[in-house]
This record gives C-alpha cells, structure tokens and sequence, in this order.
C-alpha cells in the first residue's frame, strides 16, 4: 500500500532543502543540499538559478531515499524561499544572468529613480512600502540601466522558488505573498500594479500569472519526475516566500483560498513604512501572506 507523503522545497539562500512529511504533520525524512553564493563585487550578491534546481532535484533524491519512499508516495508538492531574487529568463526560458539576491544592495540609485517616477506617498498607498534595495523592482531597473544588451533579451521575470517551479512544472506563476514583495504588486487588488508598471516602463507580460498560497500551480512534468523521482502529474501548490511561509508555521496565520478577514483588512488601508533598512523585515510588514533546462549566460 503507498504512502501518503506531502513534499515541501525550500530554495534558501544557502541550501536547497527537501522535506517529507505525513498526513499527521510528523516528518518522514529531510535532506538539503548546500549552495554557493558570489559576490562578484562590494555589496553584490548573486547565485546561478541553475544550482537551485540541481539542489533541489538532488534534495529531493535524498529525502525519498531516507524515507524508503518512492515518487508515487508524494500526494503534493509545496515551495518556499529566499524572497526579493530577480530572476530574468528570454523567450525560451533560458536564465540570462545570475539572479540578483535578496541581500544585495547595488540598486540604491534605481530606488531613489523609482520613488521620482512614481512618488513616495502614491507607491506606499499602491505597493505598501518605500523602495528599498533588496526589492525585485530596483533590480530589474538596474539591469535596464546597467546590462540593457541582458535587458532587450528578457520575456520573463521570476523570484528564486518560483525557478525552481519552472524546472519542476513547465509553469510560470507565483504567489501572492511574494509578489508583494516585488513592490509591483497592488495589495488592495492583489494582482500587479498597472500604476507602477506604467510608471517604471517595465512591461506587464513579463510577470506571470499570482496564485493563492493553497492553490494548484501546475503538475511535474516528465522530464522533471526523471530527475527527481518524483510521480510525474503530482500537483505543484502556490506556497508562499520565506517570510509569509514563517507566519502561517507559526500560527501567525492561516492558509486559506481566500483572504482572510483580517488580510482583507490590512490590504485595503496603506501600509504604514517599515523602520528597518533591511529589505527581509520590511517585506514581512508589506506584504500580505497568502497562506525547461535552461542554457548558462554568456
């Protein structure tokens, strides 16, 4: 008789991780695999996405092994991590560059350039916070400003688990939560601003289609299946970035499809600007948490 296992991935900043549990919650295995980090210049902070799903994909392995479980023992499949990374993929879906890091801090001139096109007070009504330089939007204005020959090849933007989704399922999506994050992401109608979009000339066909944390993103495609021994057709949730992902472990609150009344609360109001310089603390105040090979850059 197969087991019934639930699989949660977590693409941190410095392992891919892997966990198996029951329908009672109670661990059957875990496995992580380390990651490297480069930092190519002062206050640069990058990691090829491409390690992410070799991470993952060995993690996988190992945690099905320890469990003495196989592929078909996996009901369904949750993500998390790292939140904040830029993720630029072309038109077939090939990574362009490395993607830029929560932690990284090069962007402090695109931040000042997003605050002067959109204006302060309009983007904390819009996105629930200020720019700050661990954002995904600054990022992606940094590579405009910096790499435009990486620029005028770029058709999709990602955040690191969300790759890793991509690898698994053949899908682009994210979740709410860390869509937020991305200060692109309007809360009171939780889906992408037009306003900021509009505002930053960043165009709206390169940000996929957000997902409640609950919500079935896709299934693991073949090619995906064979290189985790995972059953291919498994469904593959929305999940949710590190921080929200904390709070619903925490209790802090609750999954669900929908928004809960209290969340329907916070996003219809602005959002009052975080203390911290730190782009992780501030995301857990702004946001609202929601319970294809691809070839090397140049």
């Amino acid at each position: 008789m197969a087991k019934k296992l639930f699989l949660g991935i977590d693409v941190s900043t410095t392992g891919a991780k892997a966990l198996l549990i029951d329908e009672k919650g109670r661990v059957a295995a875990s496995a992580t695999t380390a990651l490297t980090l480069q930092t190519p210049k002062p206050l640069w902070s990058e990691q090829d996405p491409h390690e992410w799903w070799k991470g993952t994909a060995a993690s996988i392995r190992k945690a099905l092994s320890h469990a003495a479980a196989k592929g078909e023992d996996v009901a369904a499949v949750g993500l998390t991590g790292q939140m904040h990374g830029l993720v630029l993929l072309d038109g077939q879906r090939n990574v362009l560059r490395p993607a830029i890091l929560w932690n990284d801090q090069r962007t402090g001139a695109e931040c000042a350039e997003i605050e002067r096109r959109v204006g302060r007070a309009q983007l904390i009504r819009e996105v629930g916070n200020v720019a700050l330089t661990g954002f995904t939007a600054p990022k992606i204005l940094w590579v405009r400003n910096h790499e435009p020959e990486v620029y005028r090849k770029a058709k999709l933007v990602l955040l690191p688990k969300d790759y890793v989704r991509l690898r698994l399922t053949g899908e682009a999506a994210m979740d709410k939560a860390d869509g937020s994050g991305t200060i692109l992401f309007e809360l009171k109608a939780r889906t992408w601003s037009k306003l900021v979009l509009e505002k930053l000339d960043i165009p709206a066909e390169w940000l996929p289609p957000t997902f409640e944390g609950p919500e079935m993103t896709g299934k693991v495609t073949a090619e995906a299946a064979a290189q985790t021994g995972l059953k291919p057709g498994t469904p593959v949730m929305a999940g949710g970035g590190d921080q929200s992902a904390g709070a619903v472990g925490t209790g802090a609150v609750r999954p669900a499809s929908s928004r809960s009344p209290s969340a329907r609360r916070a996003s219809s109001s602005p959002q009052r600007t975080p203390r911290s310089s730190s782009p992780r603390g501030a995301s857990t105040r702004s946001a609202t948490p929601s319970p294809a090979a691809g070839t090397s850059w140049a």
